[in-house]
């Protein structure tokens, strides 16, 4: 009997070291699937997130050089405003030195001496240069021409003069405004051209 219940120990003995060893092998296959299962997850959610961030790198860089690009387009226009102006004020300040009351003298001069037509003569001039203007252009006509000429002042004129041939009826404008504009519709495509390049 003794036998016997030693053979049931060591029996109960071996099938319990089994039974725990299977519990142990199981335990650690499923530790191992759990574990792989850990490691695959943080892979895909490291691939994810690497993905992530190089698809928000990318869109920041868009971002930023299309932000760069126009924050480039602006500066470029800003500056062709700023040229054009400065064009338009070099172009002013040169009329209007070129428009001194003794070169509009010469001018006025002669278009007035070259005009055939018999209606009055109106000219017209800012105040100042009006005064400084009469008395030469008046010395230099006959008579009769003198009869024919109106002689006005403007506020809207700051440099140069208008001319009429038929009593005020029609114009030609030598004004500082109306010359600056002529000029640069002729500069204004040139200065373009150069800017574009």
């Amino acid at each position: 009997m003794a036998e016997e219940i030693k053979d049931l120990i060591s029996k109960i003995k071996n099938e319990g070291i089994k039974a725990a060893e299977n519990k142990a092998a199981q335990i650690e296959l499923e530790a191992r699937a759990l574990a792989d299962k850990i490691i695959k997850d943080a892979r895909l959610g490291a691939d994810k997130i690497i993905k992530d961030a190089r698809r928000d790198a990318e869109i920041a860089r868009g971002s930023t050089e299309a932000l760069l690009k126009q924050s480039g387009r602006d500066v470029i226009l800003s500056l062709k405003k700023e040229i054009v102006a400065m064009l338009d004020k070099v172009i002013k300040n040169n009329i209007r030195a070129s428009l001194a009351p003794e070169e509009m003298l010469k001018i006025i001069s002669s278009l007035i001496k070259a005009n055939t037509q018999k209606d009055d003569i109106v000219v017209v001039l800012k105040e100042e240069d009006l005064k400084k203007v009469q008395k030469g252009l008046l010395a230099g006509l006959s008579e009769e021409m003198k009869k024919r000429i109106i002689l006005k002042s403007s506020d809207e004129i700051n440099a140069g003069f208008t001319i009429s041939y038929d009593a005020g009826k029609s114009l030609f404008d030598f004004s500082e405004q109306a010359l600056a504009e002529y000029i640069s519709i002729y500069l204004k495509p040139e200065l373009k051209n150069i800017l574009k390049d």
